[in-house]
């Protein structure tokens, strides 16, 4: 292995051949973290990978971590078992390349006789193939490739079929590829967790993007503490509420904040020196709390999943606050729903990150048990905002939005039958939301205006939305209101749009009822912004 150091610096590049990685794999000295993604490339791409490595093509770099620090672990390269290793020398963690090395160690590292992923190499078709039951007496099985004696066994055969000396010859170029080549490797070490997160942040360049709360979650494991078996207990004590799938990095920010009053990277990791039983209580704490917390957001928010959470933070803060203050009095709930509107529509954990986080436990706590300005939370939105806010299903502003549509009981404008919300808001289904101004309509009309903006959106079923379609406003809205009679002005009521006395949908434009409704949405924000329940 060659090796390059920076001076000043404790991150080393260097390249390694792959006979030593796969040494160092079966000895332990590399390892894959717990929160890495399971092994996901298909057939087609590992053999891709072989085929680089044997023409020499650049095959990416691998981004490993020397460190004393012990994270938990898989015992696992892809399908294979590895044996047990000492905990007291320093292990070089994969942050980066885990599919790369897993495609390697079955190929080329693995025993013959695993089950998992074993490639060939097809010196007749000169490509790699997987292996078959019945094994070609021209196809090299690559497992054997750093097996001395499995590999002169296998050549010597080759003499008995009709092109043996070009099959050797082949073979003899294949294993020369291979034996010569390569991997890139950069190499972090002596580094603090803190020190790695940013660095694993930039450099990590996965297909599936993992947060350095991933990389915080396996840094907490100890024999005695295990996150991802304590979130699972949460997770299914949530489950019965219609919550499942809490992401283990939101628990273990519920367990820092009830017990550090805080977030930040430090009291993270701190959780490694709770006592068992500390750690115990605080896991049954943080449970109750949590259970409190997602009654709140389905009861008084109408919050069903995850996915229309406006932030984290608010499920954490909810989750302290309930921890701190117990059961919620009257005048206590009030101060909740001016905290949740206000803070959402105004998009206030949009950024600051864990530490503006962690001032704002102390923050919300405080004013939710004894009161204080709900304006330090955020103002509601204008009339002007909400003509201008795009409607987007990851932005937290429609999020909250969205809830506010809940909370008014809306009813499909087409046939007046009551939403089933709870069912809309389980996920996001786009088809549950219409643009009353249909966007092809709008587009057909030379219409120069944002169409996509809060004004125009409601709650529809995926039928009626479907029914609509991209019809004019001013024949569909008449023609349904007409056939509700005495009802449609409840109707539009529920759905935050004016009334048929207020505004003409037979005649107005687009401007002319995205200006009135945002009036409306407007009053019903403040409504919920001063803590009135829905």
């Amino acid at each position: 292995m060659t090796l390059k150091t920076h001076a000043g610096s404790r991150l080393e590049t260097s390249t390694a051949f792959i006979k030593d990685l796969l040494s160092d794999i079966q000895k332990g000295e590399i390892k894959i973290p717990q929160f890495q993604r399971k092994f996901v490339w298909k057939k087609e791409q590992a053999l891709n990978l072989l085929d680089s490595i044997s023409n020499n093509y650049p095959a990416g770099s691998l981004l490993l971590w020397r460190t004393q620090t012990k994270l938990a672990v898989e015992r696992n390269i892809g399908d294979f078992k590895l044996p047990k290793t000492d905990d007291h020398s320093p292990t070089d963690y994969v942050l980066d390349g885990q599919q790369r090395i897993t495609v390697i160690y079955s190929c080329l590292g693995a025993p013959p006789d695993e089950e998992g992923f074993a490639a060939g190499y097809d010196l007749d078709n000169q490509e790699f193939v997987e292996i078959e039951p019945d094994l070609d007496a021209k196809i090299f099985p690559m497992r054997s490739l750093f097996n001395t004696t499995k590999l002169l066994n296998f050549r010597t055969g080759l003499q008995t079929l009709a092109n043996a000396t070009i099959y050797q010859q082949r073979l003899d170029d294949l294993v020369e590829a291979f034996t010569s080549y390569r991997l890139p490797l950069v190499m972090l070490k002596d580094l603090s967790i803190d020190e790695v997160c940013p660095i694993f942040e930039r450099i990590n360049s996965s297909g599936t993007k993992l947060s350095v709360y991933d990389l915080l979650v396996a840094a907490t494991w100890t024999p005695r503490f295990d996150l991802n078996d304590m979130s699972s207990e949460v997770a299914t004590s949530l489950a019965s509420k219609g919550f499942e799938g809490i992401d283990p990095s939101t628990v273990l920010k519920c367990l820092s904040a009830i017990h550090f009053d805080g977030l930040k990277r430090s009291q993270l990791l701190g959780l490694r020196e709770v006592n068992e039983p500390e750690m115990q209580a605080l896991v049954s704490k943080t449970k109750a709390a949590l259970l409190r917390a997602v009654d709140l957001l389905s009861t008084e928010f109408r919050i069903h999943s995850w996915d229309f959470l406006p932030y984290e933070a608010v499920v954490v803060i909810l989750c302290y606050v309930n921890s701190r203050l117990g059961q919620l009095n009257h005048e206590q709930l009030t101060r909740v729903r001016q905290w949740f509107w206000r803070a959402g529509f105004s998009e206030r954990y949009r950024v600051g990150g864990e530490s503006f986080v962690t001032k704002d436990l102390e923050t919300v706590a405080n004013f939710v048990e004894t009161g204080g300005d709900p304006k330090q939370f955020g103002e509601p939105l204008s009339p002007d905002q909400i003509q201008k806010s795009g409607f987007r299903s990851n932005n937290s502003r429609s999020r909250a939005f969205i809830l506010a549509l809940a909370a008014r009981k809306p009813r499909n404008l087409t046939n007046g039958a009551f939403i089933d919300t709870a069912e809309a808001l389980s996920q996001f289904n786009k088809k549950q939301f219409h643009h009353i101004h249909p966007k092809a309509h709008l587009k057909k009309a030379n219409c120069t205006l944002d169409e996509n903006v809060l004004a125009n959106i409601c709650m529809l079923a995926a039928a009626e939305n479907n029914a609509v379609s991209d019809a004019d406003p001013k024949a569909y809205l008449p023609k349904a209101l007409g056939r509700h009679g005495n009802a449609a002005d409840d109707i539009l009521y529920s759905n935050i749009m004016p009334s048929s006395s207020a505004l003409d949908y037979t005649i107005a434009s687009y401007a002319d009822f995205v200006g009135a409704r945002s009036k409306l949405i407007a009053m019903f924000i403040e409504k919920l912004c001063s803590g009135e329940a829905s």
